[in-house]
């Protein structure tokens, strides 16, 4: 262990640690929020970020080339659950929301971001009398995403049978309007393709030009932006890979070169590289 950090159990994850450790300057660290800056709860409106994780991220910001945050919530809303704006310290950071169709900036408080798909609007417009049609379980509910939609199942009495009853007819509403399906923890997202989360962590490397790239995340969504810092590393960058480890998902953990236990052991992670950098 670093400075009490816990030891990655890749060789490839070692030496992404010590680069981060050694030239933070020359780094970009990327963050899922749900799940990872914020815990998994019933209403995504009550998401708010660990409390730790703001003066946490301000720290960081002093040390580390670029901090970024990669959503498929929208930019504004992870911006306002996390605490993120006019906070002094922390002009770094950069929200890329709806996996790379929008983006917030902390120097100017803007968000950025190409006209919405059409094909959201008619999925929007036909979801409500699908689920009554296929009889989705009580408990079930949509998430307005304003780029996508989301149908949640975390309420329902077994979500697992939910999953399984609306997949099917979520994935042929998506197809019919040109949109993709986006499985993840107790939710179902249909939203417009061409974007993930590792072409938006690409696209920040390509701007910021790091030399090592970390990111943390949970879900099946953040899978893409992992198969990314391996592409980056055959490339020649260092890498590294955490996951906020959860038994709702556990693709990522198999992966990964340090799993801690959720948010509050990405708390605890971040702090420890904090203690370090400031040492």
């Amino acid at each position: 262990m670093a400075g009490g950090l816990p030891r990655p159990r890749t060789k490839a994850g070692d030496d992404g640690l010590r680069q981060v450790l050694e030239r933070p300057e020359d780094t970009l660290f990327a963050f899922d929020f749900d799940g990872v800056l914020s815990p998994i709860v019933d209403d995504p409106e009550a998401a708010y970020a660990h409390p730790d994780v703001l003066p946490l991220l301000v720290a960081l910001d002093q040390r580390i080339r670029t901090l970024a945050i990669i959503t498929g919530r929208p930019a504004e809303t992870v911006v306002r659950l996390g605490g993120f704006a006019g906070q002094p310290g922390l002009a770094g950071l950069v929200v890329v929301g709806h996996y790379g169709e929008e983006r917030w900036d902390a120097r100017t408080g803007q968000v950025t971001a190409p006209p919405v798909d059409p094909g959201v609007a008619e999925v929007r417009r036909s979801l409500p009398g699908l689920l009554r049609r296929v009889g989705a379980p009580e408990g079930t509910t949509i998430e307005e995403k304003g780029r996508s939609v989301a149908v949640h199942v975390r309420r329902t009495k077994d979500p697992a049978t939910a999953t399984a009853l609306l997949t099917e007819p979520l994935t042929a509403l998506a197809e019919q309007h040109g949109l993709i399906v986006q499985p993840g923890r107790m939710v179902i997202e249909l939203k417009p393709s061409g974007m993930d989360k590792g072409v938006a962590l690409r696209r920040l490397v390509e701007e910021f030009r790091p030399r090592c790239v970390g990111y943390a995340g949970d879900d099946l969504g953040d899978l893409p932006a992992y198969d990314t810092v391996d592409q980056l590393r055959e490339e020649g960058l260092a890498g590294l890979l955490l996951c906020s480890g959860s038994t709702e998902v556990t693709a990522l953990a198999e992966r990964a070169d340090i799993v801690v236990d959720g948010p509050p052991g990405v708390v605890a992670f971040l702090r420890q590289l904090v203690a370090h950098l400031e040492a």
